[in-house]
């Protein structure tokens, strides 16, 4: 049992769920306003364990609301189902007529963003009786877990992140692709380390997912390709793995930093109900400086310069 949470604080008890992180917490009560003190213990237990579960909690969405407010500032899900009234709060109510989508990938939460969450809540209201559960990857494990050789070459390379996944939720009607041009000016492609530094702890992280991981930037496409395609299956390793079978009352917060999850869709078209807010994060930072063109590809001709006056124009330059 790992209780340094409560030896260094005395505020709740944390005990491993699996052998390599996620920590369940007990001992303390949710719908109570928390004071500094214990909301920095809970910090340090995130940093800690990754993942922190708090069974037989019972939250209004407004208690959801207050909880994440004490870790940051909550942000808005532009392609979630949001709450009218509320739109910090994310409503998943998911039955018949309603099926889940999109979140049975492995991901880290919305990486397309300069700076994607700190964190994410999510409260179980209604659970099917069979399937929903989570899944989680502790990706600072998984970083390593890699040969030192692999660590090194991909330590300093970037990658491209962007929303493509989203995109068929908008229409092909003219008023969808408005609205898909506006997100597209919002949320540019974003360059973020390969391998980033965790804040807190100071530890390394792997920061690549299926879901939003574009490319590596600067790398010819059949390496960048090759090289996501393993890192992507890190998540694979069952050793790394936590599966979190949902009761009701439950809350679990997790690390974005430092770990990806993935919702099983084997409940449809059972209810699964939850609600979530997602804690705003800082811009990633790598360890290294980023690896320069010349180190990442090798051209058979010379790069296409925007600035040579002496290349032709295209057609699309003279409109």
């Amino acid at each position: 049992m790992t209780t340094t949470p409560e030896t260094s604080h005395g505020f709740f008890k944390a005990r491993r769920l699996s052998r390599y992180f996620v920590g369940e917490i007990t001992g303390i009560d949710l719908s109570r306003p928390l004071d500094e003190a214990r909301v920095q213990a809970l910090n340090a237990a995130l940093a800690e364990h990754e993942v922190l579960v708090f069974p037989d909690q019972h939250l209004s969405s407004e208690d959801l609301l207050r909880v994440g407010a004490y870790f940051g500032e909550l942000t808005v899900h532009p392609f979630a189902e949001n709450s009218e009234k509320v739109p910090e709060l994310i409503v998943f109510d998911y039955k018949e007529g309603n099926p889940p989508v999109l979140t049975d990938r492995w991901h880290t939460d919305e990486t397309y963003r300069e700076c994607p969450p700190l964190g994410t809540m999510l409260y179980s209201k209604i659970v099917p009786e069979v399937g929903g559960d989570t899944c989680f990857h502790s990706m600072t494990t998984a970083f390593d877990s890699l040969s030192d050789r692999l660590q090194r070459f991909i330590t300093g390379l970037e990658a491209v992140h962007d929303f493509t996944s989203f995109k068929y939720l908008f229409p092909q009607t003219e008023e969808g692709r408005r609205q898909l041009r506006r997100s597209e000016e919002e949320y540019p492609p974003v360059t973020h380390p390969v391998v980033r530094v965790h804040p807190v702890t100071g530890r390394k992280t792997l920061f690549v997912n299926p879901h939003y991981t574009r490319f590596i930037k600067g790398m010819e496409e059949r390496e960048s390709s090759q090289l996501l395609d393993q890192l992507f299956r890190v998540t694979g390793v069952l050793e790394h793995q936590y599966r979190h079978r949902w009761a009701p009352n439950t809350l679990v917060f997790w690390d974005n930093r430092s770990v990806q999850h993935a919702a099983v869709h084997d409940y449809y078209p059972q209810r699964r109900l939850m609600e979530r807010v997602t804690i705003k994060g800082c811009r990633p930072v790598g360890p290294v400086e980023a690896a320069s063109a010349e180190e990442l590809r090798k051209f058979k001709v010379a790069q296409y310069d925007h600035n040579d006056t002496r290349r032709a124009a295209r057609q699309f330059e003279r409109a």
